[in-house]
């Protein structure tokens, strides 16, 4: 059982110009590309992505940012509550926005949502989470993260986002 608990409702959502506003991360690690353990092998991007509550497809965790909370708060609370996972909130990647036919309100008629992204690299997957009996965690490499994304801003976000940002790091810098 966890000991955590999701929030839930929408007396704390924030919206800008009726649009509600989301806050949400791509978690990340590195694994050895050699088995053998050499530690001097190239290192292996991997995100990890969970199942949509509503249909086919992949996610990042994301979800509403509350008026009580910083966005990125709002990003690592997401992180523990739809993924399970805690770690290091890294940079900033970017604003996308989306529709969203099941966040449909009267401050947000139309759905709009505007998700502030940022990346997570991941210390502690947990073994009880809030969301672990709807949300199922897979770790994938970049390439087919894409392939499996259910949503194109998503995808955006993992492509022209973190790999972009990622591609400017210096690995051996996050160990």
């Amino acid at each position: 059982m966890c000991d955590l608990v999701a929030r839930t409702g929408r007396h704390q959502q924030r919206y800008d110009a009726g649009c509600r506003l989301v806050a949400g991360c791509i978690p990340f690690r590195y694994r050895d590309s050699d088995v053998s353990g050499n530690s001097n092998s190239e290192k292996i991007v991997e995100v990890l992505m969970i199942n949509s509550t509503s249909g086919p497809g992949l996610l990042f965790p994301k979800g509403g940012w509350e008026n009580d909370e910083t966005v990125q708060e709002a990003a690592v609370r997401e992180a523990i509550e739809e993924a399970g996972v805690r770690g290091e909130l890294m940079d900033f990647l970017g604003y996308y926005p989306f529709k969203s036919k099941t966040h449909q309100d009267e401050f947000c008629p139309e759905g709009s949502c505007k998700a502030a992204m940022f990346a997570l690299l991941v210390k502690e997957e947990l073994e009880s989470w809030p969301e672990q009996s709807t949300r199922n965690r897979t770790w994938l490499t970049v390439p087919e993260a894409l392939d499996r994304c259910r949503h194109p801003w998503m995808r955006d976000a993992l492509e022209n986002g973190f790999s972009k940002w990622h591609a400017g790091k210096d690995i051996s810098e996050q160990h």
